[in-house]
């Protein structure tokens, strides 16, 4: 789920005077998840500009996240794979709930690049507060043109809706990116909406937990 890349840099010393514990760090300058992102001008200039351009990759969105000792995420994945530059944490670890796996985040100055389609989550089990950059991967566009619309949305109002999606779908998005099988991603609100031709569609197993549309494509 984590692979370690060849790019390091020199770990700064780190503050987590943040107001969230998730702090965007750039913006867009287009499509959300296809077009490549700037940094905010507040952080032009900064450390965090310097560890970002470590980076030498197209991303999108980047954030510093701070977890707070004793914290975890609930589980889930997502249709991006991230980048992970761990800056400051104790017994921490990003956790393979699909194989069992718990890895630890060691602050070695290299970035790491996960498979965030694996259901997963993290936890900081240490006395201190975890500090993580985590920057999303650009979506793949598909070549094919023989497509339909297909749109996801809850059969019912589901406070649990999220988690539920999480552990269906998002994991099948995430492979259909990765293989270049879906385009034109969207959310609003509760529904998500995407293009990939109608064979692929036959491994996303759904619940009766989603409505499913499918428009074809002119």
């Amino acid at each position: 789920m984590l692979q370690r890349t060849d790019y390091k840099v020199k770990i700064p010393k780190v503050d987590t005077n943040f107001e969230d514990f998730k702090t965007t760090l750039n913006q867009p300058t287009g499509n959300f998840f296809y077009d490549p992102w700037e940094m905010k001008p507040e952080f032009k200039g900064t450390k965090w500009e310097k560890l970002l351009k470590s980076l030498p990759e197209r991303h999108g969105e980047a954030r510093v996240i701070v977890m707070q000792p004793g914290t975890t995420y609930m589980a889930h994945a997502d249709i991006d794979n991230r980048w992970h530059l761990s800056l400051q944490g104790e017994q921490s670890y990003l956790l393979d709930l699909e194989n069992l796996d718990m890895h630890l985040l060691e602050q070695d100055g290299y970035w790491y690049y996960m498979d965030a389609g694996r259901l997963h989550s993290a936890s900081n089990y240490g006395s201190i507060p975890r500090v993580q950059l985590v920057v999303r991967e650009l979506l793949n566009v598909t070549d094919n043109n023989n497509l339909i619309k297909v749109t996801i949305r809850p059969a019912a109002q589901q406070y649990d809706y999220r988690y539920k999606f999480d552990s269906v779908v998002s994991p099948w998005l995430n492979r259909a990116n990765q293989n270049k099988i879906i385009k034109d991603f969207t959310v609003q609100d509760d529904a998500v909406s995407f293009k990939t031709s109608i064979a692929e569609l036959s491994d996303l197993k759904l619940t009766k937990d989603f409505k499913i549309a499918m428009d074809s494509v002119s």
